[in-house]
Order: structure tokens, then C-alpha cells, then sequence
């Protein structure tokens, strides 16, 4: 295994697109200051996962992108590929050429891909770890870290020993295992703290879902007794109903034979002003003869003291000469017809006033029967009036009860929507307490699979820190005067 090639794309000093061509066997780049020998050391430390600016010479991550010159504009990212020879299968990977890209966008964004494929930076730092190399693996050598190991003390220098070894390796997985442990142990609290509080729950849960039982149970009950009272209220307002609708029938009926007696009175009522209009004309008639025969008995009366009065002025004149005057046989004649026209007048004077009396009389009696009549009429219109009323007061009955009725209807629809809830909620509370008995079950029985997997974590961990303390023991050994560079196909590592 070697690197093959490296290619740089905007990264530091490489504004245009550069492709090193390496061989096996030792490279060296060689050039003056500020050539850019570093940024080719710092791209392979940044290709391989380098994190921190400083390690890069630089102040933030961005820095790493071509800046700009007074002749060329900044460019927008930076890209570097390493392309490793993996013949000898030293990466674990189906691959003979492995090339790791990495992109670094100026707004802050970072693409890492194997061969192409996108991936994460831990894929490539395991592919890489694996192999012996990396960026924690000593492999890159920078300025001023060779003078730090001359100069470190045994302790330091056995340290920089176990890293290049391929220790790191391990420590990493062995820190891996401990988190997971640490997890494993945090999710057995966890799952502890669970059982607990569902066991907690599990009798409140009980005695809610019994209660609950017991609240249907009840509550069935008080639906039922509910809708035979509804039923038993219904059936009494139907009945109740039923007798109104025969009395406001009864009632219509009485109505109309009192607009019929009503119609008929009126009639009466016509025929008699009627027949009264027709008396008029002979009552006045009547009161005419009886004023005219009235005057002429006075003049009558006038006539006969005239005649009186005459006749006893003649009585007392016996004696005296009788003057060539006017008969008084003929003045006797005349007093006799005088008398005789007013005995018939005094005749037809009374039988006008028959006549006249007949017609008051008839009068009163057309007022009497006229006022009998109004008053039976209006006792009529009262009886009406007070049918009327009552068939509206049945009326409104009838409306309340129709209402009561459709008041019982949409009770008995609410009742029995009540009920399907309520069975909803009966059964969701038995569902849940169902799947809350069974998860307490399906924890109990992954206890032992939590234990068995905390166990086989515990003796990997065992096996671990054996396989540690075995390097580092085969590391304690002597095995000659330092460390030395072997040249061949990883020019950089360490042995």
C-alpha cells in the first residue's frame, strides 16, 4: 500500500487544479520558501480528517480556500483527493485504488466521499485507522513535533510509541465500548426508572379501569332508566296529544255550529230591522193622524164652548126683541151636526188611537225582540271568542307537548351517542391497560437480553484492556536503540 496521487482544488496556494503523481519508494518535494511545500503536508492531514485550524496554519477552516490574488479572485471551495494503492489489501475495502475526497465549501459546508460515494468523516477515519494511518497516527511529522520526540522523556516517548504502533486503534474502540457501556448502563436507569413508574401506575391503572367498568356499568343503567322514562313520557304526551286533538275536533265542530246559530241570528236580526223598516212608514203615518186628530179636537172642543157659550147667551136674551139675526132652529140644526160630526170624529180619533197604540206596541216589541237579539248575538260572539281562545291555548299544548316530544328525541340520540363514547372510552382505557400490562411483561422479558448484552459488553471490555496491556508489555521490551524510519511503500510510518 502507497499513496498514488494527490489532487488540489482551490486549497491554500493551489488556486488551479494540481495532481502530484507519487511512486513507490521515498518522495521528496523540495523548493524555496513559500512554495507551498507545507500546504501539500497540510492537505494530507486535512484529506485524512484534520479538524482544528492551527494544526492547518490557519485561523478558522475557511482559510483553507484560495484566497485570491491581485491578478485572480478567490475561489468558492476547496477540494483535495488522495488516491492510496490498495493492492496488497491493506484498507478493508473491495477496492485496488482508494481515493478519499474531501470538499470545503466557503459558507462553512464540508462533503467528505470514498471513491466517489458521499459519506461521513467517521467512515473515512475508520477505513483509515484500520490500515495504521490517519491523522492521530503519527504518520504526518510536522515542524517542531521531530524536536518535541528528540527531546521528550521516556514516558512521553513511550507514548508516541504505543500511538504509531497502532494503539490508538484499540483505545479508540475501547473508549467506544466504555460509552456504550455507559449508555447501556444509562438506558438500564432509565428502563429501571420505567418499570418502576409503569408499576406505579399499574394499580391506579387497575382501579381506574375497574372503576371505569363500574362507571359503564352505572351508566348503562341510568341510559336505560333514562330512555323508559323518555319512553313512559313520550307515550303519556302522545296520549295527552291525542285527547287534545279529539277535544280541539269537538271543539271545532262546536265552533261551527256556533257560527251557524251566529249566521241565523243575523238573519233574524236582517228580517226584523227589515219588517221595523217597513212599520215606519205606517207609524209615522199613525203619529201624523193622531197629531192631526188632536187638533181638530181641539178645534172641536174651541167650537163646542163657542156653541155653549152661544147658547146660553141666547137663554138669557129670551126676553129681548130678537134682532133679524140667523135662525135659531137652524143654529140648533147646526149644533146638532156639530155634535154629530164630533161624535165620528171623536169615533175615528179613537180608533186611531187603537191604531196608533197596535203600532207602539208592535214597536216595542221589534226593539224588545231587536235588543233580544243583540244580545243574543253578542252572547254568541263571547261563546266564540272563548272557543276561539281556548283552541289556541290547545293549540299551544299541542305545540309544547310536539316540542317535549322532539325534546325526548334528540335525548334519547344524545343518550345514545353518550353511550357509544362512553364504550369508547371503555375500551381504549381496556385497550391501554392491556398494552400497558403487556409492555410491563415485554420489559420483564427483555431484562435477561439486557443483562446477557451488558455481560458480553463487560467481557469485551475485559479482552480489550488484555489486549492493551499486551502491547504495551511487548512495547516495554528493548527492541533496539530508538525508532527509525523505514523506507518502502509507507514512507511515513513508523516501526
Amino acid at each position: 500500500m502507497y499513496l498514488k496521487s494527490l489532487t488540489l482544488k482551490g486549497f491554500k496556494s493551489f488556486a488551479s487544479s494540481t495532481t502530484l503523481q507519487l511512486e513507490p519508494g521515498i518522495t521528496c518535494i523540495v523548493g524555496p520558501n513559500g512554495s507551498g511545500k507545507s500546504n501539500v503536508v497540510d492537505a494530507l492531514a486535512w484529506v485524512m480528517g484534520e479538524q482544528g485550524a492551527k494544526s492547518l496554519r490557519g485561523g478558522k477552516m475557511e482559510d483553507v480556500i484560495f484566497a485570491g490574488t491581485t491578478g485572480r479572485p478567490p475561489l468558492g471551495r476547496a477540494e483535495v483527493q488522495l488516491t492510496i494503492d490498495n493492492s496488497d489489501g491493506a484498507l478493508p475495502i473491495d477496492y485496488t485504488e482508494v481515493t478519499i475526497s474531501r470538499t470545503m465549501f466557503r459558507n462553512g459546508g464540508s462533503e467528505y466521499a470514498i471513491n466517489g460515494t458521499s459519506c461521513r468523516l467517521l467512515d473515512v477515519q475508520d477505513l483509515l485507522s484500520d490500515s495504521g494511518i490517519g491523522r492521530e497516527m503519527h504518520v504526518i511529522v510536522g515542524q517542531g513535533q521531530l524536536d518535541s520526540i528528540l527531546h521528550a522523556t521516556p514516558e512521553d516517548r513511550r507514548g508516541f510509541i504505543e500511538e504509531a504502533a497502532g494503539v490508538l486503534k484499540h483505545r479508540k474502540r475501547k473508549e467506544k465500548a466504555l460509552r456504550k457501556l455507559a449508555s447501556t448502563e444509562g438506558n438500564l436507569t432509565r428502563l429501571a426508572d420505567l418499570l418502576t413508574e409503569i408499576r406505579r401506575q399499574l394499580k391506579p391503572l387497575g382501579r381506574q379501569a375497574e372503576v371505569a367498568r363500574k362507571a359503564q356499568a352505572v351508566q348503562a343503567d341510568v341510559r336505560d332508566a333514562r330512555a323508559r322514562i323518555a319512553a313512559d313520557d313520550l307515550v303519556t304526551a302522545r296520549t295527552v296529544l291525542e285527547q287534545d286533538l279529539a277535544d280541539e275536533s269537538l271543539l271545532v265542530q262546536r265552533r261551527a255550529e256556533v257560527e251557524a246559530e251566529l249566521a241565523r241570528a243575523r238573519e233574524v236580526e236582517a228580517g226584523l230591522e227589515a219588517s221595523l223598516r217597513e212599520d215606519l212608514p205606517a207609524l209615522a203615518a199613525a203619529q201624523e193622524a193622531w197629531f192631526a186628530l188632536s187638533g181638530l179636537r181641539e178645534r172641536l172642543r174651541g167650537t163646542q164652548s163657542l156653541a155653549a157659550e152661544r147658547v146660553r147667551n141666547a137663554q138669557g136674551s129670551s126676553d129681548e126683541v130678537v134682532d133679524s139675526g140667523r135662525d135659531p132652529d137652524r143654529l140648533e140644526a147646526d149644533a146638532e151636526r156639530a155634535r154629530e160630526q164630533e161624535a165620528a170624529i171623536a169615533t175615528e180619533v179613537e180608533g186611531l188611537r187603537t191604531t196608533l197604540e197596535e203600532a207602539v206596541a208592535h214597536r216595542r216589541e221589534a226593539e224588545d225582540a231587536a235588543s233580544e237579539e243583540d244580545r243574543r248575538i253578542a252572547a254568541l260572539q263571547r261563546a266564540a271568542a272563548d272557543r276561539r281562545e281556548g283552541l289556541a291555548r290547545l293549540t299551544g299544548q299541542v305545540n309544547a307537548l310536539k316540542s317535549r316530544a322532539a325534546a325526548a328525541d334528540e335525548e334519547l340520540g344524545r343518550l345514545a351517542q353518550a353511550r357509544q363514547e362512553a364504550l369508547g372510552r371503555a375500551e381504549r382505557a381496556a385497550a391501554q391497560f392491556t398494552a400497558l400490562e403487556t409492555e410491563v411483561a415485554g420489559l420483564d422479558a427483555g431484562e435477561e437480553g439486557l443483562d446477557a448484552e451488558h455481560e458480553a459488553a463487560a467481557e469485551a471490555l475485559e479482552a480489550a484492556e488484555a489486549q492493551v496491556q499486551r502491547l504495551r508489555d511487548a512495547t516495554a521490551r528493548p527492541t533496539g536503540s530508538g525508532p527509525r524510519c523505514v523506507p518502502g511503500s509507507t514512507p511515513w510510518r513508523w516501526a
